[in-house]
């Protein structure tokens, strides 16, 4: 069967009722039929039939063997770091999620675990980064937000090398774009409120491990330290599951359109998509995924804050919001917003400048989503003339 049907039909008619819908078990616990003795649940923290469903289905979707569904990105990324001890080494992406920098440096650099950043297109560097401590190798591919690609199976076969665990953060690609566990990656996790939800309305995070040995130490941190998904947020997780391939689909080919449209703008200095020949990775990104996503950013040729400022809170159909993958497009500005928390000058060795914009391409019209960005470029230009103009009366 095709992908889609696959998908569809892994989710399960409910055999007791029939209904074509998993029913969200809204419990917090469960009869027993004596001590210790139960159908399968007893507390809905260790386990629910709502979440158990959507692990299943998730797990066979990235082709792992285990599936656990947190209450958020962050607490996935957390179960996995938990896999460490004091004394381990990371190495990460340099270009990372501001929300997993910030749990790297401010919460387990203080237990002992020591991160190093680096290029990961550039497996040279992995390999000089790596001690005898090196547990754990962490990439974003495409990366969050100037959307680098590593090439995930040579990364996987450094690590397996030197018997490092490789995770992958496979958020703005996708399952359907992208398989890691299949290119050779231990664990994948996912921040699910993005493209898995799709609707802007969960947050939800997700972890899928290739080995079941590794995926029983994460059920384990699931249910001992309690950052579980409910059943209702599972129920939403599901639901948007359902559409995932026809919405990726759309996103990426309104995005494509839209990257090929700010590439020719003269306003804008580079952009950063994957599906754009001019992209130093495009032949990679070819080659791993299936398609190209939809995130886009883009810089500003005058690479100010104030600049991408008055872009990002003049347009319309883009929504000046945290977050992505939902089917209304929203657009940020990474240095004031998800990556706040990295220094500035870290911020910009990663090649997050001051101007940079992130797009999250919606299910719009891609017409109509152009001229709101046309509207609000042509805002930009027209108050850089004003300042320009004013600074020239000021000098005479």
């Amino acid at each position: 069967m095709h992908a889609t049907t696959q998908l569809l039909h892994s989710i399960p008619v409910d055999p007791q009722t029939g209904a074509i819908a998993v029913p969200i078990y809204q419990t917090s616990t469960f009869v027993q039929d004596a001590p210790g003795i139960n159908r399968g649940f007893d507390y809905s923290r260790s386990n629910n039939p709502t979440r158990q469903e959507l692990e299943k289905i998730v797990a066979k979707l990235e082709g792992g063997t285990t599936g656990a569904a947190f209450a958020s990105g962050l607490a996935a990324i957390d179960a996995v770091i938990k896999l460490l001890e004091s004394g381990d080494e990371i190495i990460a992406v340099d270009d990372i999620y501001g929300g997993a920098f910030r749990l790297f440096e401010k919460v387990y650099k203080k237990f002992g675990i020591t991160v190093n950043y680096v290029d990961t297109t550039d497996l040279g560097a992995i390999n000089r980064a790596i001690t005898s401590k090196t547990k754990l190798i962490w990439l974003e591919s495409p990366t969050n937000p100037t959307l680098k690609i590593s090439d995930i199976r040579a990364v996987a076969e450094i690590a397996h090398r030197y018997g490092i665990l490789l995770c992958v953060d496979n958020t703005f690609a996708s399952p359907i774009l992208q398989q890691p566990l299949k290119l050779g990656a231990d664990i994948v996790v996912h921040s699910a409120t993005k493209y898995i939800g799709g609707h802007s309305d969960v947050i939800a995070g997700l972890v899928v491990t290739r080995e079941e040995a590794i995926g029983t130490q994460i059920k384990f941190y699931q249910n001992a330290c309690g950052a579980v998904l409910g059943p209702f947020d599972s129920f939403l997780l599901i639901r948007g599951l359902e559409t995932l391939p026809l919405r990726i689909a759309q996103h990426s080919r309104n995005a494509a359109t839209i990257a090929q449209y700010l590439e020719s703008h003269p306003l804008v200095d580079k952009v950063f998509y994957p599906g754009l020949t001019s992209h130093p990775q495009h032949g990679l990104a070819r080659q791993q995924q299936k398609d190209f996503g939809g995130v886009i950013s883009f810089s500003l040729r005058t690479d100010t804050e104030a600049a991408a400022i008055s872009l990002v809170t003049n347009t319309t159909l883009f929504h000046l919001a945290e977050s992505l993958g939902g089917v209304k497009s929203l657009v940020s500005h990474p240095a004031s917003m998800t990556h706040k928390s990295i220094d500035a000058a870290t911020r910009k060795a990663a090649g997050v400048k001051d101007s940079l914009i992130r797009l999250s391409v919606g299910l719009e019209d891609p017409t109509d989503l152009i001229n709101d960005l046309e509207t609000a470029l042509a805002i930009v230009q027209a108050t850089q003339s004003e300042n320009g103009i004013a600074q020239q009366l000021h000098h005479c």
